[in-house]
Order: C-alpha cells, then sequence, then structure tokens
C-alpha cells in the first residue's frame, strides 16, 4: 500500500509564512493549495500543535468528498435547520442527553481510541478527556434553560413606555475543526456548545488521531440526530470542500498560520470565527515559593499534559540565576517519583503523536546552540516515539527551540538577575495563550496580571483555569480570537437579539414635525435624562 502524507501541524514552522499568498485567491485550488503548501512530503511543524490538516492520499479507492458533496451537506443542514427543530428547548436537550449516554456507555471505546492515536495513559485519557467532556455536558443540561432565557434590560425615559430584552437565537449552520492532540475534548465541547445554542454542526475531526476520528463519527451517527449533526473525516480535501462553502460560525482550533487560510476563506462569506491557536506560553518561578509543590504542578502541565502536546502547557520557565539549579534538582527528584528511572519506559507517559512530529522535536535538540545545554534527560526512542522529559538551560533566544512553540517534553530554563526581568521577556515575544507565575509576593501577582497579556493566566498552578466553570477559554492576537467554554460557548454560537417591545399608547407628537421651540426644549430635556430639567421644561420654566 503506497501513501503519501501531506501533514499540516497547526503551529510555527521553518516553513515561512506569507500572509497575502493565503487572501489573494480563495478558490477551491488556492486553498488546497495553500493547505497542502508544498506537494511532496511536507510537515508544518507544530508549533501550537493544537491541530492539523493533512492529507493521505492510497491506492485503495475510497469516496470522494468533494465541493459539489460539501454543497449538499450544507443545503441538507440548512433545511433541517430552518425547520426550526435545532431551536427548540427539547431537541437541544435530547442531544445533550444523546451525547452524555454516549460518554456512559462508551467510555472504554473512548479511552481506547486515544490510546491508540497517542498512547495517552488511561487515566489521564478520562482525566483530561472523559470527565472534562463530561463536566461540560452536565453543565449544558443544568444550565440550558437559564442560558436560553432572553436577558432584561432597562430602557430610558425616551421609549417610555416600553420594554427591553437580548434574546439568544442559534446562528444556523457552524462548522467546527478539531484536532489531534486532545482529539475528543476539543472536537465535542465546542459541539456541546453549538447545539445548545440550537444550531446544526458539521465536526471536522483530525486525521492525525484517526482511531478517535473514526470513532466519533461513528458515535455520532449512533446517538445524535443526523439531520441536524453530523461529521466528515478527511484531510486536506475534505477540509479544502468544508471551507468553500458559507457556514455562519466557524471554530478551529490549531496554529495562528492555518488559523490565517481559515478566517481568510471564512471572509470570503463574511462568516465570524472563533480561533483557538497557540503562543509560547511562559511559567514565571519566584525563589520563595513551596518548591516541591510548584515543582509537582509544572510537571503536571507539561510531561504529564499529553508529554507536553497542549497549547496550555508550559513552554518554558523564567527564574532567577541562583535559583535555577534548586529549581532543576526539584524537578529532577520529582520527574523521577513521577516516571521512574527510566521515563522512556513509564506507561504515564504519552508518545509524541507521529514521526514527523518526533523528528521536528529531535530537530530542536540537535540544534548546535542547544544540545550542549541539555541539562535533565535528551533520550529519545524513534521506534516507541518517546522522548524523556528534558530541560534545557539558558537556550539563546535566536534558538529555535525559543523561536518555536515546542508542543513536546522539552523545557528550556531561562535565567534572569531579577525576576521582574521576566516581563520584558514574555513581552517580546507574541502573546501566548496562557502564562503562569509562581510566587507568594502578592504585589508581584498584582504586577503579573496587570502587565502580562495572554488569553488565560493562573498563579501557583498550571493548566487548571481551563476546567473551572464560569471561566472563558480564548487567546489574544497570535493565540487566538473569540472564546467557548460553558455559557461562552453557548453565546460564542448564538447572536445577541435586540428586541423593544413599545405599545400604541403615549404616542407623543413631540417626536413628529413639526418640531417647534416648544417641542426642542422638551426634547432635548427628555434625550438628557435630568429629570429635574425634564420637570422644569414641562412647567414652562427652562432657561432655554
Amino acid at each position: 500500500m503506497k501513501s503519501v502524507c501531506i501533514g499540516l501541524f497547526l503551529g510555527a514552522s521553518s516553513v515561512p509564512f506569507h500572509s497575502r499568498s493565503f487572501s489573494d485567491h480563495l478558490t477551491r485550488k488556492s486553498i488546497g493549495k495553500q493547505l497542502q503548501f508544498h506537494s511532496h512530503f511536507l510537515v508544518f511543524s507544530s508549533h501550537s500543535g493544537s491541530a492539523t490538516i493533512s492529507a493521505t492520499e492510497e491506492v485503495v479507492e475510497k469516496p470522494i468528498f468533494d465541493g459539489h458533496k460539501a454543497a449538499l451537506l450544507v443545503k441538507d443542514l440548512r433545511k433541517s435547520f430552518d425547520s426550526g427543530k435545532t431551536k427548540s428547548y427539547e431537541w437541544r436537550i435530547s442531544q445533550l442527553k444523546g451525547i452524555a449516554k454516549m460518554l456512559e456507555e462508551r467510555e472504554k471505546d473512548i479511552i481506547a481510541a486515544l490510546d491508540k492515536d497517542l498512547s495517552k495513559p488511561g487515566f489521564e485519557a478520562f482525566l483530561s478527556e472523559v470527565s472534562q467532556t463530561k463536566s461540560s455536558c452536565s453543565e449544558a443540561l443544568k444550565e440550558l434553560s437559564h442560558w436560553m432565557k432572553p436577558e432584561k434590560v432597562k430602557t430610558s425615559i425616551t421609549t417610555y413606555p416600553s420594554s427591553a430584552e437580548i434574546v439568544s437565537e442559534p446562528l444556523g449552520v457552524v462548522l467546527v475543526i478539531s484536532t489531534w492532540n486532545f482529539p475528543f475534548l476539543l472536537s465535542l465541547d465546542p459541539v456541546i456548545g453549538a447545539i445548545s445554542a440550537g444550531n446544526a454542526v458539521v465536526l471536522k475531526p483530525s486525521e492525525i488521531a484517526p482511531a478517535t476520528s473514526s470513532l466519533l463519527a461513528n458515535l455520532l451517527k449512533d446517538y445524535l440526530d443526523n439531520s441536524a449533526i453530523r461529521v466528515i473525516e478527511g484531510a486536506v480535501p475534505e477540509t479544502t470542500a468544508l471551507l468553500e462553502q458559507k457556514w455562519d460560525k466557524i471554530l478551529y482550533t490549531g496554529s495562528a498560520r492555518v488559523g490565517r487560510i481559515v478566517m481568510a476563506a471564512a471572509a470570503k462569506h463574511l462568516t465570524p470565527v472563533i480561533l483557538e491557536l497557540g503562543g509560547k506560553c511562559p511559567a514565571v518561578i519566584d525563589s520563595n515559593v513551596n518548591l516541591l509543590v510548584a515543582a509537582r504542578r509544572i510537571i503536571a502541565g507539561k510531561w504529564a499534559c499529553n508529554s507536553g502536546q497542549a497549547c496550555i502547557s508550559v513552554d518554558y520557565i523564567i527564574t532567577k540565576k541562583e535559583f535555577a539549579p534548586t529549581l532543576i534538582n526539584a524537578l529532577k527528584e520529582e520527574l523521577e517519583q513521577f516516571f521512574g528511572k527510566d521515563p522512556l519506559e513509564s506507561k504515564d507517559m504519552s508518545r509524541i503523536v507521529s514521526p514527523s512530529q518526533f523528528a521536528r522535536l529531535v530537530k530542536l535538540l540537535d540544534e548546535d546552540k542547544v544540545s550542549d545545554k541539555i541539562v535533565l534527560g535528551g533520550q529519545k526512542d524513534e521506534k516507541q516515539l518517546k522522548i524523556a522529559p528534558t530541560i534545557i538551560l539558558d537556550a539563546p533566544d535566536d534558538s529555535m527551540v525559543m523561536q518555536e512553540e515546542i508542543f513536546g517534553p522539552i523545557m528550556p530554563i531561562i535565567t534572569v538577575d531579577n525576576i521582574e526581568d521576566s516581563f520584558s521577556i514574555i513581552k517580546s515575544k507574541p502573546k501566548p495563550l496562557a502564562a503562569y507565575l509562581f510566587t507568594n509576593n502578592e504585589q508581584l501577582k498584582k504586577d503579573y496580571v496587570e502587565n502580562i497579556s495572554s488569553g488565560g493566566m493562573l498563579i501557583n498552578d498550571t493548566i487548571l483555569h481551563v476546567a473551572t466553570p464560569g471561566l472563558p477559554f480564548g487567546g489574544v492576537e497570535e493565540s487566538g480570537m473569540g472564546s467557548y467554554h460553558g455559557k461562552f460557548s453557548f453565546d460564542g454560537f448564538s447572536h445577541k437579539k435586540s428586541v423593544l417591545y413599545r405599545s400604541f399608547d403615549a404616542d407623543s407628537s413631540l417626536r413628529y414635525p413639526p418640531y417647534t421651540p416648544e417641542k426642542q426644549r422638551l426634547l432635548k430635556a427628555l434625550i438628557s435624562g435630568n429629570i429635574v430639567r425634564i420637570i422644569l421644561t414641562l412647567i414652562g420654566w427652562s432657561k432655554e
């Protein structure tokens, strides 16, 4: 069987990106070329690594999903949406209950698929994917009736008598382009939000996690309403066909590079987008911390989090020069506690997703500027696609490991003379999806929150903010736009419609011509909202 793989791993790459090329001619042919970029075996090395678009062409023939079929799909879904059934509370609840039932009945199958795709440890898969999806679904089931209620708004005296409200209405037919690193959670979480808001949905899972992609296609077909919710599997040709169509919203998880492709395609139809991208997420470690707890939480947010293949994982650490050896020793001891003396044999660490991603990470380690600065780890097993937890001390700023989002089990530690110097280092890079700080210094906490811009922020821990109900998940500038999770997912897939209600009573002639001096004085008084001025004008005591 002959296979040609054209992968587009979402994130930074050594391949230069020219944004102009993605906006000049967004025809089907040009979008496909942009997604493939170069014809033969090419990998866009994941920097945000949160998602991929790739193509696998095989000799075995398979049904072609082209622009025509994509157009028919959208037409069918729009017909279903226009029937009004997805707008009802009953339909939304029934679909959410279907997802909840699926999660209960097929948990073992989900974990098995994640193991096949990423060798993701069973308990990690349960905590980070199954449990989080269950939580998202449970919250939607519990809060949906409240979310759907119109929000009452006060009216002014100029519209008296009247009432006003904000009505959340579904956008229509939406597209979710998902990812490989958390292929189950990051597929279903936005789908739950889209369903809660009353939309018809197409999910495009990542083919880089083929077992999970196939499972999602089968499960959603069995448990949900296929007249309004569909899964399209595939790679570049299928994604190209989907991006040609007019959607009412697109949510994409991946890199800034491919985010530009998606956004340019969406702009052709004036389609709004939510882009969940990436960035180099820093962790600033002060010297006055509980070192044991800090080390464990850093490991949890890096190596125990899909081997660092997460857009919110700690990308690099900044700490004071004199504290660095102490921190490295603490990390070394706790890493051994977590993963044993030979971490390559640990069953508690995920593998690297693919040979091309493995090769990209090895290239980061083998760079001349970096290879002699490895102070811990560096071992690798190409057959198992595993790299041991690795720490690099003071890698040059112009090295690849400090320029690209790492998206793997490699941790640079940058040292500074004063902890406040970390601010300028972080600000010199694009705004990250997450920023972390470990300190007991209250003023430093305040300064960090006020001066460091990032999608999300966590003090004295890592990654848990994304699992906190009530907090939105989203980026800023290069790390993304828009947000979702919980109520923010519902809002993200809804249009907030302003509605003002008036009766036929109390129809004042003031608003109609001719505008006499008396009318003008009273109108100005009413518009000012000053009660005293209004009363004085009514009784003829106004000075105007």
